[in-house]
C-alpha cells in the first residue's frame, strides 16, 4: 500500500535536487559574464535565444504568485509606500518600509528636476516586488531561469521610463550590463525587460479585467487549500498535551497539561474549577522550553462507563535519581465521575529513560479493544545504544509500539495480559508486547473512526515520527512492521550502514518532508465528524515548531497520499460570530471530541509552567452539514465543582474588522497601481522567522531562496498562512493547587527580547 507513495515523495526530493543541479549549470554558471534580458549576461544572441526558449515553459502560465514562490495574501497591516498592494498583494509592513528606504536613497542621488520627472516611474517600479504577479514579473515562476533585476516592463511604458529617467537606470539595479549597455540605448534595455507574454507586463497587467477579476478567487480556491476557520475553546493552559472524552454520551472533554494536570470541559465550554487529576508532584516536568518530559498520554478504557477505569503515561524520577516513564491505571472516584482517584492508580509499566529526549507516551485504544503504547527510543541523538540502537532491538521496550490487554493478567505475573495474535510472541529474543518497531519518537497517533457511512478506514492508526536531523514522517501502524529507525530517516538512509543492510520490507512513510517545511511533527487525526463534510478522510496534522498545519488526502485508486495545504483566517469567509483569524504558533497536540470534531493546542511559548497555551477548533466555511443534522443531546453528569465560564483571549475576525483602525490611513498612490480593483481576499499572512523576502538594491529579490530550490518549493504552498501570537488581553489560568509557586516566577520570560532576537535574524538573512 506504501510503495507507490513512496515513489512519488521520493520524487518530490529527487525533483529538487535536479533542479538545484541544473540552475546550478544552466543560470549560475554563467553569473558574472554576461546578461540576457533578465539582467544576466551572455557572450551571444543566440544563448539568450536557447534561454528564452528554455524559459518559455515555465513562464507561459503565469499567475498571482510572489518572489518566494508562494501566494498573495492580504497584508496583516496597511501598506504605507506601495499602497496600491495593501489588500492583496506580497509585502507586508516591513518589506513595504524597506522599499520607501531604497527609494528615498535613489531620490536623493538625483536632482529636482530628474526627482519630479522621474518619482512617479521609479515607485512603480520598485512596488513591483508587491504585485501579486511579482513571481512572473521577474521571472520567478520557474527556479531553473534567472532572476531578472527589474520586472518585466511593457514596451511602451519601459520607453517612457527610458526618455525621461535613462540617468537612473544605474540607481535602480547593480547589473553591470544593464548600467553599461542600456542607458543610451533605449531599444535595447526595452527589449531586456520585456516578457514573451505581454497580458503581464507591467503596466499592462493591470487593465487586463481578465486577471484583475480573477484575483480573488484565485486564491479562494486555490487548487489543493483546504481553508479552515477557527474557534478557540480554551487558554490560559500550561503547554496543553492532549485532550481526551469518555465516549459515554456525555461530551465532556478531558485537557492535559504538561506539568501533571488534568482539567474537565463541558459541554457548554466551561471548565470545572477543581482539576480531575492532580499529579504535579510526581510528574518530572520542568521550566524550561522544549523540555520533553512531564504528562504524555492519557486514555479511556472503551468501557470506562460501565468500569470508570482510565490511562496515563508520565515521566517521573524514581528513589535512586533514574528517569522513568511509567504507564498505570487509575479510576474514578465512584461519588463523582469529575475527580480521579490518585489511591486506585495501578502500575502497569515503566521504562527507563536514559535521556530526556525522545519519550514518546502516546497511549490509545484500538478498535480491538487492546491498549498500545507508543515509547520513544529513549536515548541521545542518533539513537547511539548497541550495534543497531533501541529501535530495532526487539528485546527493548523503547522505540516500539506495544500492544497489551489491560483486562487480564499474565501467567508470569505481569498486570496486564498479552494479546494472543501479537506478532513477535513466539519469538524468545523478542518483547511479546512489541506490536511495531524502528520508530524513533511518535509523536500524537490517533485511531482512524472510518467512513460514517461505508465505515472504510476503520481501525487504522496513524502516527507522526519525529525525525532526527533532516525529515518528520506519517506513518500507518502495521503489526510487525519495521519503520526502519534508525538506519532511515523519512525515505533516506540515516545509518548509512545499518540502511544497506537493512531489510526491504520496511514499511515506508505515508508522507515525509523536510527542515524547510517544519522540524518536528505533531501527528494529528482524520476527520470523521459531522460539522465539515468536506473534510471527511482528510488527515490533518502540523509541525511544532514552524507553527504550520497541513493535511493529507488519500487517492482512493493508487492508495497514494496527497499533501494539501492549510490555509487560516480569511475576514471573508471567517467573519462569523467567535471565529479567529491567528493562533499559537507551537502546535501540541491535536484531538477529536466525543462527536468527532477535530481540534489543535498550541502555545507562544512552550514551557510546562507558562499559561500561553490555547484549544481552538477546526471548521470548515465552506460548506456546512444541513442544519440540526449535528445536534446532539449530552448525558446529563452530576458535578461537584464549581464552573468557570470561558473567557476568549483571541480575538475574533468580527472584532476585529469592527475595531477602528489606530493607524493614519496611507494615502492612495496615484500612479498607475492604483488601477488594482478592490478584492476579497483570504488574510493570509506570513511569519517573520519563516518568509524570506525579496532582496534590496544590491541583490537580486529572493536570491537566497533560488540558490535553495528545495526550501523555496516546499514555503511556495505554505506562505499562505501567518500564524500570530495572541493579543495581551489578561485571561486567569487553571489555578496551580499544591504545587510550590517558585516555579510561576521562572516563566516571566521576556518575549519581546525574544522577538526582538528572531527579528533579528530576519535581518541577517536579508543582509546575506
Amino acid at each position: 500500500m506504501n510503495e507507490p507513495c513512496y515513489e512519488e515523495v521520493q520524487d518530490f526530493h529527487t525533483s529538487d535536487l535536479k533542479k538545484s543541479l541544473l540552475k546550478e549549470m544552466n543560470a549560475w554558471s554563467q553569473a558574472g559574464k554576461s546578461s540576457s534580458r533578465s539582467g544576466v549576461s551572455f557572450p551571444c544572441p543566440c544563448v539568450c535565444v536557447c534561454l528564452f526558449l528554455f524559459c518559455l515553459m515555465g513562464t507561459l502560465l503565469g499567475h498571482p504568485q510572489c518572489l518566494d514562490y508562494g501566494p498573495p495574501f492580504q497584508p496583516p497591516l496597511p501598506l504605507e509606500f506601495c499602497s496600491a498592494y495593501e489588500n492583496f498583494g506580497c509585502c507586508d509592513r516591513e518589506r513595504d518600509k524597506s522599499i520607501a528606504a531604497k527609494y528615498r536613497d535613489i531620490m536623493d542621488d538625483m536632482d529636482p528636476q530628474e526627482r519630479k520627472l522621474c518619482g512617479t516611474y521609479i515607485k512603480d517600479i520598485l512596488c513591483q516586488e508587491c504585485s501579486p504577479y511579482a513571481a512572473h514579473l521577474y521571472d520567478a515562476e520557474n527556479p531553473q531561469t534567472p532572476l531578472r533585476s527589474l520586472p518585466g516592463l511593457c514596451f511602451d511604458y519601459c520607453s517612457e521610463v527610458h526618455l525621461h529617467c535613462y540617468s537612473a537606470i544605474r540607481l535602480l539595479t547593480s547589473d553591470k550590463h544593464i548600467q553599461e549597455c542600456c542607458e543610451t540605448n533605449r531599444t535595447h534595455f526595452c527589449h531586456l525587460l520585456q516578457l514573451q507574454d505581454e497580458d503581464y507586463c507591467f503596466p499592462r497587467l493591470l487593465q487586463n479585467s481578465a486577471l484583475s477579476r480573477s484575483l480573488g478567487s484565485v486564491l479562494e480556491e486555490r487548487e489543493g487549500c483546504v481553508q479552515l476557520c477557527l474557534a478557540e475553546v480554551a487558554s490560559g493552559l500550561r503547554n496543553p498535551v492532549l485532550m481526551a472524552h469518555t465516549a459515554d454520551r456525555t461530551h465532556r472533554t478531558f485537557v492535559a497539561e504538561q506539568l501533571g494536570l488534568v482539567w474537565v470541559y463541558l459541554p457548554n465550554g466551561s471548565r470545572l474549577e477543581e482539576p480531575f487529576l492532580d499529579i504535579q508532584s510526581t510528574v518530572l516536568a520542568t521550566w524550561r522550553m522544549g523540555d520533553r518530559r512531564g504528562f504524555l498520554g492519557m486514555a479511556f478504557h472503551p468501557k470506562h462507563k460501565n468500569n470508570g477505569k482510565f490511562y496515563i503515561s508520565y515521566s517521573y524520577l524514581a528513589k535512586n535519581q533514574v528517569e522513568k516513564i511509567r504507564i498505570s491505571e487509575l479510576k474514578v472516584l465512584a461519588s463523582d465521575a469529575n475527580k480521579a482517584d490518585p489511591s486506585s492508580e495501578r502500575n502497569l509499566l515503566e521504562l527507563e529513560e536514559s535521556a530526556a529526549n525522545d519519550n514518546g507516551g502516546q497511549l490509545l485504544f484500538g478498535v480491538d479493544g487492546y491498549l498500545y503504547v507508543f515509547t520513544g527510543d529513549g536515548r541521545k541523538a542518533g539513537d547511539p545504544l548497541g550495534k543497531f540502537g533501541n529501535a530495532q532491538n526487539k528485546s527493548t521496550l523503547l522505540g516500539k509500539v506495544l500492544r497489551i490487554d489491560v483486562d487480564g493478567r499474565s501467567p508470569d505475573g505481569k498486570p496486564y495480559r498479552i494479546p494472543p495474535d501479537n506478532p513477535f510472541v513466539s519469538d524468545p529474543k523478542a518483547r511479546p508486547e512489541v506490536y511495531a518497531y524502528g520508530v524513533r519518537n511518535m509523536w500524537r497517533c490517533a485511531v482512524d473512526r472510518g467512513d460514517p457511512v461505508t465505515k472504510k478506514g476503520r481501525g487504522r492508526i496513524f502516527c507522526g515520527d519525529v525525525g532526527q536531523n533532516r525529515f518528520q514522517e506519517i506513518d500507518l501502524i502495521v503489526k510487525g512492521g519495521n519503520y526502519g529507525w534508525r538506519a532511515k530517516e523519512g525515505f533516506k538512509c540515516y545509518d548509512t550502514k545499518h540502511c544497506h543492510n537493512s531489510s526491504m520490507d520496511d514499511i515506508l512513510p505515508i508522507f515525509a518532508y523536510g527542515r524547510s517545511v517544519g522540524k518536528s511533527v505533531t501527528g494529528g487525526f482524520v476527520y470523521r465528524g459531522c460539522e465539515s463534510p468536506n473534510l471527511n478522510g482528510l488527515y490533518i496534522f502540523g509541525d511544532f515548531k514552524s507553527g504550520r498545519l497541513m493535511a493529507l488526502r488519500e487517492d482512493e485508486k493508487t492508495n497514494k497520499w496527497k499533501k494539501q495545504n492549510i490555509c487560516i483566517g480569511s475576514t471573508t469567509a471567517c467573519a462569523f460570530p467567535g471565529m479567529t483569524s491567528s493562533y499559537s504558533k507551537y502546535i501540541i497536540s491535536f484531538a477529536e471530541d466525543e462527536a468527532g470534531e477535530l481540534y489543535f493546542m498550541s502555545t507562544t511559548h512552550p514551557s510546562a509552567y507558562a499559561p500561553r497555551g490555547s484549544l481552538y477548533k477546526l471548521i470548515d466555511p465552506a460548506r456546512r452539514a444541513p442544519p440540526g443534522k449535528c445536534k446532539y443531546k449530552p448525558v446529563p453528569v452530576k458535578r461537584k465543582s464549581k464552573r468557570i465560564p470561558f473567557l476568549p483571549r483571541a480575538k475574533t475576525v468580527l472584532e476585529l474588522r469592527n475595531e477602528p483602525s489606530t493607524t493614519i490611513p496611507p494615502k492612495k498612490s496615484s500612479t498607475l497601481t492604483a488601477a488594482i480593483p478592490r478584492v476579497s481576499s483570504k488574510k493570509a499572512k506570513k511569519t517573520s522567522s519563516t518568509k524570506i523576502k525579496a532582496s534590496t538594491a544590491k541583490t537580486s529579490p529572493s536570491a537566497s531562496l533560488r540558490k535553495n530550490p528545495e526550501k523555496a518549493k516546499s514555503l511556495s504552498v505554505q506562505r499562505t498562512c501567518e500564524y500570530h501570537r495572541h493579543n495581551s488581553r489578561t485571561v486567569p489560568a487553571p489555578p496551580l493547587p499544591k504545587k510550590k509557586s517558585s516555579h510561576l516566577a521562572r516563566t516571566k520570560e521576556v518575549l519581546p527580547k525574544k522577538a526582538a532576537l528572531a527579528k533579528g535574524k530576519v535581518e541577517k538573512r536579508r543582509k546575506k
